[in-house]
């Protein structure tokens, strides 16, 4: 029969390989007899032919490498809690999730959908987010909430020694804030990323990122290094990193962040359009427009009300456009009485800022020219 022809040859082949390199199998290993029952003629293998194996890729417990990489970024990550997670919370999550940090989500509205999609949890009830013990807490509200948020989060439930950390466009009202109600245990970090999903769509790369370790436990060194694991999200996605205080941040600010929201608002209400013949200054006017727009009224309203300078800026603004009106209207009235008087009214003009008094009060004609 078939089978029976092929057994020897099977039993054969086995004993010369093992008889030929007994040492590429390991001794621990054996493969049992093995007998073909279809025919009668067919003969067992005998023990003295048992195969040895030795696997020499054999599969680890586990995967080494992978593992200390896993207890590295555990190491290495924060659990980071986003109170606040609108448009601009969620622009920072994906990039926090990029790093392998870990997210608890709060926000009024429900974004469990987008917690998800993040392989993220979000909690509808700040209580049970603060009973994870998050180690920073980010503020990520609008600045005319950032009072109403603050009194409902029940700090008890947190460890003593959290970081709370915040991101808006105002510096100093934030900080005042913290220090009002926040337990003195707690740290302290304020941070603005002056960028928005708009204009850090495609890269933060250059971007300025300003912050002010307001107050830290310097005496820990594990609080310390959390605040440099923090702020390494933004410099190592290539921000240019800016530390500067809460005050001096609010100086600068306003004149260049609310002046720009301002005139951004002025051209839109002015209606700017684009045209067939647009210059670059004009593609410069039309993108101050589109980055502005986007933004709140509240925004807005909140970079005028809760910085102290912003007032004396629109001040300034309005005392600029008046000056320059007035140089406008004073020229074409110059242009009108010349049109409606002629030569002979500049002569007379001049003829009187030449006139001079002699001691007695009588005029000193000018010479006649020639």
């Amino acid at each position: 029969m078939l089978f029976s022809s092929i057994t020897p040859r099977i039993t054969a082949t086995a004993t010369a390989t093992t008889t030929a390199n007994p040492s590429l199998l390991p001794h621990s290993t054996y493969i049992p007899s093995i007998s073909l029952p279809f025919s009668s003629s067919s003969k067992p293998l005998r023990p003295s032919s048992r195969l040895r194996i030795r696997a020499i890729d054999a599969a680890q417990p586990f995967d080494y490498e992978s593992k200390l990489q896993s207890q590295y970024l555990q190491s290495t990550s924060l659990k980071i809690a986003i109170v606040g997670f609108g448009n601009f919370g969620q622009f920072l999550a994906k990039a926090f999730v990029r790093h392998n940090h870990t997210l608890l989500l709060h926000s009024r509205s429900d974004y469990s959908h987008i917690a998800r999609q993040l392989n993220a949890h979000f909690y509808t009830d700040i209580h049970d987010l603060c009973e994870q013990h998050p180690d920073v807490v980010l503020i990520c509200t609008s600045i005319l909430s950032t009072e109403t948020v603050l009194k409902s989060i029940p700090f008890q439930r947190l460890k003593r020694s959290t970081l709370f950390v915040d991101v808006l466009s105002v510096k100093e009202f934030p900080r005042n804030l913290f220090f009002k109600y926040l337990p003195q245990e707690f740290d302290i970090l304020c941070t603005h990323p002056m960028f928005g999903p708009e204009s850090g769509k495609d890269s933060w790369v250059g971007l300025p990122f300003v912050y002010d370790k307001v107050r830290l436990g310097d005496d820990d060194e594990e609080r310390v290094t959390r605040v440099g694991r923090f702020l390494d999200i933004f410099a190592n996605e290539g921000c240019r990193m800016v530390e500067m205080s809460c005050a001096e941040h609010d100086r600068y600010a306003a004149g260049s962040q609310f002046v720009t929201h301002t005139m951004g608002r002025v051209l839109e209400r002015f209606g700017v359009e684009s045209s067939p013949i647009n210059t670059k200054g004009y593609e410069t006017l039309l993108d101050l427009v589109e980055n502005t727009k986007g933004d709140s009224f509240e925004l807005y309203y909140g970079l005028f009300m809760y910085n102290n300078n912003s007032l004396e800026q629109l001040e300034r603004l309005d005392m600029a456009f008046e000056a320059i009106k007035k140089d406008l209207f004073g020229q074409l009235h110059q242009v009108y009485r010349k049109q409606l008087f002629g030569d002979s009214e500049e002569e007379k003009r001049t003829h009187r800022s030449v006139q001079k008094l002699l001691p007695n009060g009588a005029h000193v004609e000018p010479p006649k020219e020639s």
